[in-house]
């Protein structure tokens, strides 16, 4: 395995002031991008909204996203429809989906979020046409067909499928929970991965390269690397998502 682990955190974000044409401030910073992963990511992001924010409503056409909300509460709409979500909840928007977040807490809300390429997206940046991409009709997936997007717990199921709502390459989304001490092995062969540290503490160690987890800390594994990840004395809790990368060995 090669190193080229792609380390995030949460310092420093951004300020931005009109998400998606709303007033007000959030912040924001992106942990990890499409450049040097093999993979259809678009983006991993971290975002953050004070008491009364608003991220407004809007629609991606390219692009499948979801939202991990990590602290406070608040109220999701998915094509007109409001749904209550709070920390541990997961949201699935697929294309065409009109989808925003209103922060009804009295605390900031603050969530991950993972874009991801649509199959016909990632042809056309290929240099390859849509209908060549098999089963990517994704019109199929847009206006008011609700059947496209879904907001889940996943403190109660710990794994998700992702591939029942969307068209991608998203495999799967789970929390992973290790014991003080526990270790855990992912080796980047066939499917990339992106790592948040939700609780406790860890390293990951690939290579000759040790890096400290904590809270906030994001790990993103490009195809052909491999880490082992150890929880601290206190434990550790991390969500973990991976990628299909189609042809994609060990390099």
């Amino acid at each position: 395995m090669r190193e080229g682990l792609i380390i995030g955190d949460l310092e420093d974000p951004s300020v931005v002031y009109g998400v998606h044409g709303t007033a007000g401030l959030s912040q924001w910073k992106c942990l990890a991008r499409r450049a040097g992963l093999h993979g259809s990511w678009e983006a991993v992001e971290w975002a953050w909204i004070p008491p009364g924010g608003i991220s407004g409503e809007h629609v991606h056409t390219r692009t499948e996203e979801i939202y991990f909300i990590l602290s406070g509460r608040g109220e999701m709409t998915l094509n007109g429809k409001r749904h209550p979500v709070g920390p541990g909840n997961l949201i699935l928007t697929g294309l065409g989906t009109k989808h925003g977040l209103r922060n009804v807490g009295d605390e900031g809300l603050g969530w991950l979020v993972i874009e991801v390429l649509s199959p016909a997206t990632a042809a056309v940046l290929r240099g390859s046409a849509p209908s060549d991409v098999p089963g990517t009709n994704e019109t199929q997936r847009g206006g008011n067909d609700v059947t496209n997007a879904v907001v889940l717990n996943l403190r109660q199921t710990y794994e998700v499928n992702p591939r029942t709502v969307f068209t991608g390459p998203l495999r799967s989304i789970r929390l992973v929970d290790l014991k003080p001490g526990q270790r855990a092995e992912l080796s980047a062969e066939g499917e990339e991965y992106t790592l948040f540290a939700l609780r406790g503490s860890g390293e990951i160690t690939s290579g000759e390269a040790t890096v400290p987890l904590k809270y906030g800390v994001s790990v993103t594994l490009p195809l052909g690397t491999g880490m082992a990840v150890t929880a601290g004395e206190d434990g550790l809790e991390y969500f973990l998502a991976s990628l299909e990368v189609p042809g994609g060995g060990a390099r």
